[in-house]
């Protein structure tokens, strides 16, 4: 879901603004994570934000998804599948926000989980560990953490995947 359906990012850079009362203009370098391009006496605030109850519950949908998701769904047996048990919090959360902005997808084809152990012929992500000993189709959605990656097959952006799988 992150970084693929939901935008963590953009409530990251909201939260620390408003916490720190100082813009967080960010720039993240290719190839790192969101908390390797913030300032050291900050750094660990990331990881109290994505633990509070509430985070993902208002992340904002990446442009096109809910649209592409509508159509791969005329084709595909879709399935959304979250490493959410990573953070406590977040699997009500993730639950609710799905229900509002994907209410289309039934509560039977959303999986929660610890590692992504699952059997299907694609799956879209953006963290190349979660295709590990995967055999289906990988399509590495891009994000400032994957950018160096190039062994996979990439999509920038929910029409690129509508191109290939549609």
């Amino acid at each position: 879901m992150d970084e693929v359906l939901a935008d963590p990012i953009h409530k990251f850079i909201q939260l620390y603004n408003r916490d720190h009362q100082v813009p967080l203009d960010l720039v993240i370098k290719p190839g790192t994570e969101i908390f390797q391009n913030v300032p050291d006496e900050v750094n660990d605030k990331w990881f109290d934000y994505i633990n509070e109850k509430g985070f993902f519950r208002d992340l904002p949908v990446i442009d096109g998804a809910v649209e592409a998701v509508k159509k791969l769904q005329q084709r595909y047996e879709v399935y959304i599948v979250s490493a959410a048990m990573e953070f406590r919090n977040s699997l009500e959360d993730k639950l609710d926000w799905l229900a509002e902005h994907f209410p289309f997808i039934d509560w039977k084809h959303i999986i929660f989980c610890g590692e992504k152990i699952v059997n299907v012929d694609i799956m879209i992500d953006d963290r190349i560990k979660n295709f590990s000993g995967f055999s289906g189709r990988s399509l590495l959605f891009t994000s400032p953490h994957n950018l160096l990656i190039t062994e996979y097959e990439r999509v920038d952006n929910w029409q690129q995947v509508l191109n290939k799988l549609m």
